[in-house]
This record gives structure tokens, sequence and C-alpha cells, in this order.
């Protein structure tokens, strides 16, 4: 930002520095000429939002889709960025969002221990996992694995 914006400019001033810009930019785009006055409107607007200073420039907290206690329900959890049922939502935050579990967490407030897995699915997962075996030493196997073998 411009120590010249910084300080309280004058209405005309940011006036004429908007034509400066508009002049610009219409002298190297093809604009229609009904189209001049919305674009001199929109970068006076842009400058004069520029000098206020950023002390009362209030920035809104971000406000989820849908209230945090309902995010989560046994079946799906609610994305609070876009309102999305999702069983599980950390690939959905990073593929739309860029974000990871941890930054969605903080952006949002959240306990560290809030689930990324609809709680039905994640006991479904633990049940497939136990009944396959998961977790469990095979049977016949020694507690000692690889290494050498003890001299007889």
């Amino acid at each position: 930002m411009s120590e010249e914006l910084k300080s309280k400019t004058p209405p005309e001033s940011v006036l004429r520095m908007a034509a400066e810009i508009v002049s610009a930019y219409v002298s190297h785009n093809a604009l229609p000429s009904a189209q001049i006055p919305e674009l001199i409107q929109t970068v006076f607007k842009s400058l004069s939002e520029m000098e206020t200073p950023e002390a009362e420039q209030v920035e809104e907290a971000p406000k989820p889709a849908v209230p945090v206690r309902k995010s989560v329900t046994p079946d799906y959890i609610i994305c609070l960025e876009d309102g999305k049922k999702l069983k599980m939502l950390k690939r959905h935050l990073r593929t739309t969002y860029n974000m990871t579990p941890e930054e969605y967490r903080a952006k949002w407030g959240l306990a560290p221990d809030y689930p990324m897995v609809a709680p039905s699915h994640a006991a479904q997962r633990s049940a497939f996992a136990k009944q396959i075996g998961l977790g469990r030493k095979r049977e016949g196997e020694s507690t000692r694995r690889g290494g050498r073998r003890a001299k007889a």
C-alpha cells in the first residue's frame, strides 16, 4: 500500500487516481463505453477501501455451513466449509480446499479429537479389520521375528 493512500486522501484525489487507472486500463483493453462508469466506480471503491486503516477494517469470522454441534451424525460428517455430507472428510478437504485436518480444526476452532470419519463408518471399518484378523498375531508364528537364530 502506498504512503499516498495510507494518509487520509481527499475524495477528489482518490477519484483522480481512479480515473488514471481506468484510463490506462481502457487504453490497453477493449471495453464497451457503457461499462466504463461501472469500472470507475469499482476502482474508486477499491481505492477508498485501501485508504481505511487495517485496525478499522473488521474481518468477519468464517461462518460454518452448519452449526458445529450438528456437523457430526452417526452416518456422516457435514463439512463446515460447504455443507457436504461425507463419510470421510480428510480427502474432501485436501482435494477441494487443499487443507489438512489440523488446518481445518484450527480454522473452525475444533477440538484436536474432532472426527474426520463418520462414527458408523469407523465402527464398520473396525469390525471388518477385526474380522479379517488385523491387530492379532498369526497362529504358529514365533514372537521373535527376523534376526539370527540362537545357537544350540
